[in-house]
């Protein structure tokens, strides 16, 4: 792991130099793909260092750090063209890279916490500092707060494990079972406020909607990860009082999906609706984690990963559209078939993953929650079915209202599209759909 930690630090320095942009971004693909081969296969800890380790959980989520960060530099290139603060701009994104690969990959519960509030800075910039609204300070507040203030009682807790046991290794923490309902409470808030869960989702919305393309994409590939990852680590501490509560999260997450997914069928901004639809799958993958069964945690792994890809692909294409029609809004947007038919198709087959069609990792991940969720308690079927439905009306909705229609009188012309631009798509497109036929990786890891 140090090797990869090495390798970013020293890009730090070379930001500075004349023309480095388009390198950087070849090097970052050269990193995920080194990292590739660092393969891990089981549950089980590998490439163990003093505070490192890598299991397959960390492994899919850094790589799809690497990946998205990769793919956020292809996406912004605006601010390469027009030379908008670049080289603080990369900074910004390697203090970013380093935040999350040490977050994903440290094995020790502190530093785990350490770095995933200060992951928090470098997407504040990036909202603050590149957003193109004057709400964004509002989105920025929003952000810091939430998660600072739901996160300081996870602190405390961290000292009072290492007060009881002098260990905070994630290695040793099967062994340990508090049942402390204030300290079960204080462990996983803050992970809740990430994910996020609904009621203390209105950090997502704003975010999204006022940060430049690139903070949109980390925000919804990476950063409602972490909320999903920490949860996976923190709750086998407190394995028998989550079986009692955690039928409460469950009925949130499943009442707020639906919820939700009403709310998307009412948005205009293609954004907003995009970022919507993000709490929606997340709250069905927490409801998945949060039954604590084998399928659960699987399916909310797979849903994870193809969710990281699903939802940066369609900021990727709104911001296509934005970047041609210098709206966001649906009405002034459609009709994009005539002038864009290849973007079409792209749109398309992104949605029909986000609506969990197959062949996407979506449908893994859905069909494994459905399972879970399903066998864990019959009732909640009622609510899975209204979500599942609602899915695939705001994302039928987002396709043809953007596509179909007459074009709007103010367009005079626009290009067809970049390579640039289609390889971007191609490379959120080629994972999600080839990542189902080698499924066992996401399913058979526990």
């Amino acid at each position: 792991m140090l090797k990869y930690l090495f390798f970013m630090i020293f890009l730090i320095p070379m930001v500075f130099m004349q023309n480095f942009f388009l390198f950087f971004q070849i090097l970052l693909f050269m990193i995920s793909f080194m990292f590739l081969f660092n393969f891990v296969s089981s549950g089980m800890f590998m490439h163990l260092g003093m505070i490192f380790g890598l299991d397959l959980m960390s492994f899919g989520l850094i790589l799809l750090s690497f990946l998205i960060t990769a793919l956020m530099m292809m996406a912004s290139e605006s601010i390469f063209s027009n030379n908008y603060s670049k080289k603080l701009f990369m900074l910004n994104l390697i203090i970013l890279m380093i935040m999350l690969l040490c977050s994903f990959s440290v094995t020790n519960l502190f530093m785990f916490y350490l770095f995933f509030e200060s992951s928090l800075v470098p997407v504040l910039f990036l909202i603050l500092g590149l957003g193109y609204q004057p709400e964004r300070l509002q989105a920025g507040m929003y952000l810091l707060f939430y998660t600072l203030f739901a996160s300081l009682p996870m602190l405390i807790s961290i000292f009072y494990i290492y007060m009881n046991n002098g260990l905070l290794s994630f290695l040793f923490m099967n062994f340990y079972d508090y049942n402390n309902l204030l300290f079960y409470l204080s462990m996983i808030f803050v992970f809740l406020v990430k994910v996020p869960m609904f009621l203390v989702h209105l950090l997502l919305p704003k975010a999204h909607v006022e940060a430049p393309i690139s903070g949109s994409m980390i925000f919804a590939g990476i950063m409602l990860k972490l909320g999903g990852y920490g949860l996976m680590r923190v709750m086998m501490m407190m394995s028998s009082i989550s079986l009692v509560l955690n039928i409460i999260w469950v009925s949130i997450s499943l009442i707020g999906g639906f919820m939700v997914s009403l709310i998307c069928v009412r948005q205009v901004d293609m954004k907003s609706m995009i970022a919507y639809s993000s709490v929606a799958h997340m709250g069905i993958a927490l409801a998945g984690m949060m039954t604590m069964t084998m399928l659960g945690l699987s399916g909310s792994f797979s849903m994870m990963l193809a969710h990281g890809l699903c939802s940066s692909g369609l900021f990727c294409l709104a911001n296509i559209s934005y970047e041609r029609s210098g709206s966001r809004s649906m009405i002034i947007n459609k009709g994009m078939m005539n002038l864009m038919p290849s973007m079409c198709l792209l749109l398309f087959l992104l949605i029909s993953s986000n609506m969990a069609a197959p062949p996407s990792l979506n449908l893994l991940g859905e069909i494994s929650l459905l399972n879970s969720i399903v066998g864990w308690c019959s009732m909640s079927m009622l609510m899975l079915m209204l979500m599942s439905f609602f899915s695939a009306v705001y994302s039928l909705f987002l396709y043809s209202f953007s596509q179909h229609g007459k074009i709007y009188s103010g367009m005079f012309s626009s290009s067809v599209g970049f390579m640039r631009e289609y390889l971007l798509l191609f490379l959120h497109l080629v994972p999600l759909n080839l990542l189902i036929l080698k499924s066992e990786i996401c399913m058979l890891w526990l």
